[in-house]
């Protein structure tokens, strides 16, 4: 039994199908073969991948450059008996260590949801007798009986099927549901078009049928999902990368200067326990010990942020990420668009008409050239709409969150259109005076539904696909209500059009019954019907995700729809959407289908991926694919998605995006981030946040690598003077924790800047400093080295003991940085340009600093632990001097990059002009 796992049961026939699984298909399996074959195919369960256990996973979380970096620093203040400072520095690790073992547990949460998906219960055919019974002990072989609202227990080759519709939205994107039969399909059928089989976890809308289990558990279509999402890979976000090669960098960076400073300290003849402290001194000062916590901080604080707009970030680096972000993947059912089908386009007495307002809500007008108009006067308009209300099984109602459809989507566009036409077609007034006496279910080999109804006179009303009913007449409804010869050619060619813009397109008829009618069958409407016209419908696009497109655009970042719908309908939506910019107006996009992407070599595919916009029809792993192809070209992905079919994908895209409200347990558990509006929208608002993350943490560096830089250069030219120390290790320390902590944690606090969402999105091999952001960290770390190694010489030219000079080259760091926080408050523009006091973090901090400065001065308990000493107001001038020209120093330095930027802008201009 076994090797006929993976098999393609949708193109047998069948009879070969149960002989292959050996069963009966009218008494199903024995008690005894039920048990043989639990034994040998297990129960009907995911199973959960064994992974890298839970101290290994914590265990892990340090295994990082700057980590390490950390706990050396850890043990050097060990070494000093700084105990306090060692605790605070490894607190810092391992929080930071605490929150990625638990955000990293994503990929087993989502294998959760995945075995909580399969939990459901079956009514089964046994020995003959018909049982409801857990789902997880079907087993290959077993006849299963499906009725509306079933949950599908496992994968199914269907042997009957009565008007039976399932969703299939959350395996295939399929924004309706799909029609379901028994007869044998091609070989080479795709996934989505597999229309004799039913896939383990989708949902029955409709009707009802019979199934021969054909596959449980790992083996069924969720299950080989389940083993992409077990296998697909998890990418490091960009900061995470970049922060990797910084700290390589930092690391050898330290360690050779440490080396050097020892090596020349030597030549000159100093003691090694001199050179010794010198050394350890230069690695304390130059570790950022501040950089995990604000990192930690400045992401902490960005999921705040987007929380508040309807963003659940599952993941902390995921909020830089969005920053990064240069393609958007996106679903197209529930994402893009509104996941309820809309009647757009009305065809009556050879005439055209538009449908307004989307959704179920009932809201909306019917228009000809842009003008209201009276269906009264058009008696075959009226009738076309009062056939889609009466031969019609759903219903409309109001719910809390808005309007709802009880019943099949389409119908229930069909109900919305007619009320749009007014009180004249409203649902209960109509089934009052033309009460239904009869009807004829709709069967997927007969593509129609019609229904009997009385009233003035008794008429038979049919609605369904275009051929099946355009077969069945001979006349047409003019406006007038008289009946005239139909053309076919003419009805073909407007359906062709209304095709072409992606409706999906219904036709309507009716014929008088006899008087005596109660009841219909399908004689009755084979023939001599008269045509009422066409209904065209589509899933419309949300307003909100057309302008979150526009923004995105503007924004740099490139938009592609990966759908399981068709192509023509995706194109059409892609148009409305605005998704190619490069297209004339009404142009739609190309669509390139699942079937077209198989046929590809993994060049073809990769440039098919980076070119393309719209991609329709396509399976998961096709999905993960495309994320694959744009990522090796350089790209940072997001994709969003609310299936079950787009768990692959979120999970090895470099960031997901799940819909809170349509999305499935599994996509969420698998995405970084989850929209609680379902509104695309959304994922521009986290974007612009994630860019305002990035930069203020970028300010936030570029603010604390001078401090460290310039204690640095201030070890090593007192080493290579044969001086002594300007700032001990323990007053390095304490220059470090203190900054690091009161002042530049503020810039977390920072508001985004003006136009963030006008420039492109960072390149994503750009390193995190640009050449601008490391000539001004240069740049003030020389001032730092200059004014506090100038300071502490002329101190002691002056008289001043040592304390007192090493108090004042530490106060020289601690005032210079404070006005250079200010500078920093952008990295662009003045701070008077951002508002004075739009952060009001940045003042706390200065005072707070000025406060701690002032006890580490003329405290005696401090003046004990960090070997300073009070000095006079007059040095306190000459530190503030210092502060001053470090300000307007910096200020001048963007004031030239800005006027630099505007005239290379300018000669732009000048050139394409």
């Amino acid at each position: 039994m076994k090797t006929l796992l993976g098999k393609h049961w949708h193109h047998l026939p069948q009879d070969e199908v149960l002989h292959l699984l050996d069963t009966d298909q009218a008494k199903g399996l024995d008690r005894f073969e039920v048990a043989n074959r639990q034994q040998d195919f297990g129960l009907n369960i995911l199973t959960q991948r064994k992974g890298q256990g839970p101290l290994l996973r914590f265990l892990l979380q340090f295994h990082q450059v700057l980590v390490y970096i950390l706990l050396a620093a850890v043990f050097v203040k060990l070494l000093l008996g700084a105990w306090v400072d060692a605790g605070v520095i490894f607190g810092v690790v391992l929080l930071n260590s605490i929150i990625g073992f638990l955000q990293e547990n994503k990929a087993l949460s989502a294998l959760a949801a995945l075995t909580r998906a399969m939990t459901t219960t079956a009514t089964v055919l046994r020995y003959g007798e018909k049982h409801r019974i857990d789902a997880k002990e079907l087993v290959p072989g077993d006849i299963v009986l499906l009725a509306s609202g079933d949950k599908v227990p496992a994968d199914l080759r269907l042997l009957q099927s009565r008007n039976l519709q399932i969703d299939e939205a959350a395996l295939t994107g399929e924004s309706v549901p799909v029609e379901k039969k028994p007869d044998v399909l091609d070989h080479d059928t795709d996934l989505a078009d597999r229309v004799n089989m039913a896939f383990s976890s989708t949902l029955v809308t409709y009707g009802a049928g019979v199934g021969v289990v054909t596959a449980t558990g790992d083996d069924t279509e969720i299950g080989r999902i389940s083993e992409l999402i077990a296998t697909a890979e998890v990418l490091a976000t960009p900061l995470t990368r970049k922060i990797a090669r910084f700290s390589h960098i930092l690391l050898f960076v330290i360690l050779g200067l440490a080396a050097l400073t020892f090596l020349v300290g030597l030549f000159h003849g100093q003691g090694l326990i001199d050179l010794f402290m010198a050394a350890v001194a230069l690695a304390v000062a130059m570790i950022p010990e501040g950089l995990p916590a604000a990192l930690t901080i400045t992401l902490a604080i960005g999921v705040a942020r987007m929380a508040k707009r309807h963003a659940i970030i599952r993941r902390l680096p995921a909020v830089e990420t969005l920053g990064s972000i240069t393609v958007i993947c996106s679903d197209k059912t529930g994402t893009l668009t509104r996941n309820e089908m809309t009647v757009q386009q009305l065809w009556a007495a050879g005439e055209s008409y538009d449908v307004s307002g989307i959704g179920y809500a009932p809201v909306g007008e019917i228009q000809r050239d842009n003008h209201v108009i009276d269906i009264g006067r058009n008696q075959a308009l009226t009738e076309l709409l009062r056939a889609g209300l009466l031969c019609n099984d759903a219903v409309l109602k109001q719910g809390e969150t808005g309007w709802v459809i009880e019943g099949d989507p389409t119908e229930g566009a069909l109900l919305v259109a007619a009320s749009k036409a007014g009180a004249s077609l409203d649902a209960r007034a109509a089934n009052l005076t033309h009460p239904r006496l009869d009807a004829i279910p709709f069967e997927s080999q007969h593509q129609y539904m019609a229904t009997l109804h009385d009233g003035e006179q008794k008429m038979i009303y049919l609605k369904g696909a275009m051929e099946s009913v355009l077969a069945r007449c001979d006349r047409v409804l003019a406006a007038d209500g008289s009946s005239k010869p139909l053309d076919h050619a003419v009805v073909e060619a407007q359906v062709e059009a209304m095709a072409g813009r992606g409706l999906r397109v219904l036709a309507m008829a009716r014929r008088v019954a006899a008087p005596g009618s109660t009841a219909i069958d399908h004689d009755d409407v084979g023939q001599g019907l008269s045509l009422l016209g066409l209904q065209g419908m589509i899933d419309p696009p949300r307003e909100e995700a057309i302008q979150a497109v526009n923004v995105c655009h503007t924004a740099g970042v490139k938009v592609k729809m990966i759908t399981g719908d068709h192509a023509i309908t995706a194109a059409a939506i892609a148009r409305q959407i605005g998704l190619d910019k490069t297209l004339a107006a009404g142009e739609n996009p190309k669509a390139l289908t699942g079937s077209q992407l198989q046929t590809m070599s993994d060049a073809q595919f990769t440039e098919a991926a980076a070119t393309t916009a719209v991609f329709a029809r396509v399976t998961p792993e096709q999905k993960l694919r495309l994320v694959q192809a744009l990522q090796a070209r350089g790209e940072v992905v997001a994709m969003t998605g609310d299936g079950v079919n787009d768990a692959p994908a979120l999970r090895r895209a470099d960031i997901g995006v799940a819909m809170g409200i349509t999305g499935t347990e599994v996509s969420k558990e698998a995405a970084d981030m989850v929209l609680t509006d379902d509104n695309f929208a959304s994922i521009e608002a986290a974007v612009e946040e994630g860019r305002g993350v990035f930069d203020n943490l970028i300010k936030f560096i570029t603010w604390i690598l001078p401090t460290n830089a310039g204690q640095g250069l201030v070890i090593i030219v007192a080493v290579m003077a044969a001086q002594p120390l300007p700032v001990l290790p323990v007053q390095a320390l304490w220059i470090n924790m203190t900054t690091a902590v009161l002042l530049g944690l503020t810039l977390v606090f920072e508001p985004r800047e003006p136009g963030i969402m006008n420039r492109p999105p960072r390149l994503p091999d750009a390193p995190i400093l640009s050449g601008e952001m490391i000539f001004r960290i240069v740049l003030v770390g020389l001032m730092l080295l200059a004014g506090s190694f100038g300071l502490f010489k002329w101190a002691l030219y002056r008289g001043l003991d040592l304390e007192e000079a090493r108090t004042i080259a530490v106060g020289v760091f601690a005032v210079g940085q404070s006005f250079y926080l200010l500078n920093c408050r952008s990295l662009k523009f003045s701070m008077f340009r951002l508002g004075l006091f739009s952060n009001p973090w940045i003042w706390g901090g200065i005072a707070a600093m000025a406060a701690t400065q002032w006890l580490f001065t003329y405290s005696p308990t401090m003046n004990r632990l960090f070997h300073s000493a009070p000095i006079s107001l007059m040095e306190w001038g000459y530190i503030m001097v210092v502060g001053m020209v470090i300000y307007l120093v910096i200020g001048g330095e963007k004031a030239f990059w800005r006027w630099r930027h505007r005239r290379n802008e300018f000669e732009n201009h000048k050139k394409i002009a």
